[in-house]
């Protein structure tokens, strides 16, 4: 049977007149050609600043986060407790005049009366912590117990001014209303990282307190420090001191060093009855 013939004149016409082929062409600007170059130099103009800004914005925060790569941090800190009765320890500091550490905005640890312990970082889980196996060790020696472990990612440039992080931890004092450990610890570089320690030990007052005058025994840093990577534990110093008067409770010992630290290694900074480990763990390049 013949097909009918279909005009494709027709055809071609209507599909130019058709209302789709008609909206298509309406939503396109028909702007004269003696504006168009006008228009397109406009758009460049415009651009080009917009352009730049971005270029510089990207390669700003490329190198803000280069720097801060290359500054970035786990810092890890164990607080140990020597397991010796307060009677055996040779320093006599119960007459010194120290007070509390008032609450501070930046805390490391801070347990409360109830034992509700808070930090204003973001610390990572103990079991990620390279600290923590070394304070396994000391604990196996059957001669520390720990106080607190801290570990946390922060990014430390050079000439950075650490704020004061408060630390209070172990038995709670009633009458003294605080906790038996109690302090700051402070992050500093220049060109180097440096750790502040500044923790006091307290107990609780007895009836009778007599001022003297004695010589405290301190384990050598250097050796703990190496028992923690696993050697062992060597002999003590000693230094002389003088007591003065000091109320509410009566304090045991205290720790007062700025050590500088190398990222890597462990570093110990220790009283007689208190210690503190130290480990910077440099991430990334």
């Amino acid at each position: 049977m013949p097909q009918p013939m279909v005009n494709s004149l027709a055809f071609r016409t209507c599909s130019a007149h058709s209302p789709l082929s008609k909206r298509t062409s309406d939503a396109e600007p028909n702007f004269p050609r003696r504006w168009r170059l006008p228009l397109q130099q406009s758009v460049l103009k415009l651009s080009k600043p917009l352009l730049f800004t971005a270029v510089a914005v990207w390669l700003a925060t490329g190198q803000a986060m280069a720097q801060s790569a290359g500054n970035a941090y786990r810092a890890e800190i164990v607080l140990l407790e020597r397991i010796v009765a307060p009677e055996d320890v040779e320093e006599q500091m119960a007459n010194r005049r120290v007070q509390p550490q008032p609450e501070l905005p930046s805390q490391l640890v801070v347990t409360d009366a109830n034992g509700n312990s808070h930090s204003t970082l973001r610390l990572v889980p103990k079991h990620e912590m390279t600290l923590s196996r070394a304070a396994d060790r000391l604990v196996n020696s059957g001669r520390y117990k720990v106080l607190m472990t801290a570990g946390w990612y922060q990014s430390f440039p050079p000439n950075y001014n650490g704020q004061p992080m408060q630390v209070a931890v172990g038995d709670w004092l009633p009458e003294a209303g605080m906790r038996e450990v109690e302090g700051t610890i402070t992050i500093d570089r220049q060109r180097f990282l440096h750790v502040g320690v500044e923790l006091n030990h307290w107990q609780p007052m007895p009836q009778t307190s007599q001022p003297q005058q004695t010589e405290l025994q301190t384990g050598q840093p250097e050796s703990v420090a190496a028992m923690a990577s696993g050697g062992e534990l060597q002999g003590a110093g000693s230094i002389e001191i003088m007591d003065e008067p000091q109320l509410n409770a009566e304090l045991l010992t205290w720790i007062r060093e700025t050590r500088r630290m190398r990222s890597e290694e462990i570093h110990f900074l220790d009283s007689p009855t208190i210690g503190v480990l130290v480990l910077f763990k440099k991430i990334g390049g």
